[in-house]
């Protein structure tokens, strides 16, 4: 029988996380790479708002994907609500009522979605699923840009701290009031938003753990360039963040970045990287990798875990079947399908 784990989000418990992680067998599995399923599903996300779209395209996709991910043995499902913001609803021409109405709805796909897995698989007696966690996604300043300045940082000697606080407050507030079980900030790109992230929570008295996430394009550093050390300094000051850690990079960045943020910090560390796959840019495609698929994946995994990370999972191009390999290797399960 799995793990049946209910967060109380009365009070800011820091141990809330560690908790869970430690009831699930001392490592749990993040899901994988959304977008890439939704399209494997058929649908179009060539747009600004990414994945974000299918919330007013195709809900019954969003669904879907959360259940792939769940029978694969994800403890933690990710909404799909990183690219999801106001001001880009707006632009499609939605009001801001509606606009909120689909931040709402991307928690509730999520948490129907497992609240209808765990009732199936609860009626199995020796199934080794845990009753998953809901991690509201909440995408960097850039990601909503839609220029790939969440890998660079460098948003513009206009963009201070109360812009970043003033665009991710509301979204922020919609998303905290549908009643997550963790919130995840996602390629975070500088120690500026690092900060506004921290003062936010802080603000708005924000009670659900968080994680923060960086991607990185060098392997040593944030996009911007600036030290983890500094971002991880602000980060420390927080007992509202509860994980730390890296995500959207390639795997082969991701054994070093874990060892150094086990000694900058003594937050839970969380990684998701990439499957290996390169963009093109010029091509607009993923080139295959040649050197990674989901069983090197799952030996780079181990390695992550075994260095201190306890939540692990995958990011872009990263899928089901990868998920079900972290879920055997990290925790010594054996789920029905292989």
């Amino acid at each position: 029988m799995g793990v049946i784990f209910e967060p109380t989000n009365n009070d800011n418990n820091p141990r809330l996380l560690e908790d869970f992680i430690e009831k699930a067998g001392g490592c749990a599995v993040i899901d994988g790479g959304f977008a890439t399923q939704l399209e494997l599903h058929g649908a179009s996300i060539k747009d600004p708002l990414w994945s974000a779209l299918c919330l007013i395209n195709n809900p019954h996709l969003i669904s879907k994907v959360h259940l792939e991910y769940l029978e694969a043995g994800a403890d933690i499902i990710v909404t799909s609500s990183y690219q999801a913001t106001l001001p880009g609803f707006i632009s499609r021409g939605l009001s801001l009522e509606q606009g909120e109405k689909l931040l709402e709805k991307s928690v509730k796909l999520a948490t129907d979605a497992r609240d209808v897995f765990w009732e199936s698989v609860n009626k199995i007696d020796d199934h080794t699923y845990n009753r998953a966690l809901v991690a509201a996604s909440i995408g960097s300043y850039g990601a909503y840009l839609a220029d790939g300045s969440e890998y660079s940082g460098n948003y513009g000697e206009n963009v201070d701290m109360n812009k970043l606080k003033d665009f991710h407050r509301r979204r922020l507030q919609v998303l905290v009031a549908a009643g997550p079980d963790l919130l995840a900030f996602e390629t975070i790109p500088n120690k500026l938003e690092t900060q506004a992230i921290v003062e936010l929570l802080e603000e708005e008295n924000v009670q659900i753990p968080s994680w923060i996430c960086y991607s990185s394009v060098d392997g040593v550093n944030a996009p911007s360039g600036e030290s983890f050390a500094d971002c991880l300094e602000v980060i420390n000051t927080s007992r509202r963040i509860a994980a730390v850690g890296i995500n959207c990079a390639p795997p082969q960045f991701v054994h070093s970045l874990v060892q150094k943020f086990k000694e900058l910090t003594e937050k839970v560390i969380v990684v998701y990287p990439n499957s290996g796959e390169i963009w093109d840019g010029i091509a607009k495609k993923w080139m295959p990798s040649k050197c990674f698929n989901d069983d090197k994946f799952k030996v780079l995994a181990t390695r992550w875990r075994d260095s201190g990370a306890k939540l692990i999972g995958g990011c872009c191009r990263t899928t089901p079947s990868t998920v079900r390999g972290l879920s055997k290797v990290l925790k010594n399960t054996s789920l029905a399908r292989n």
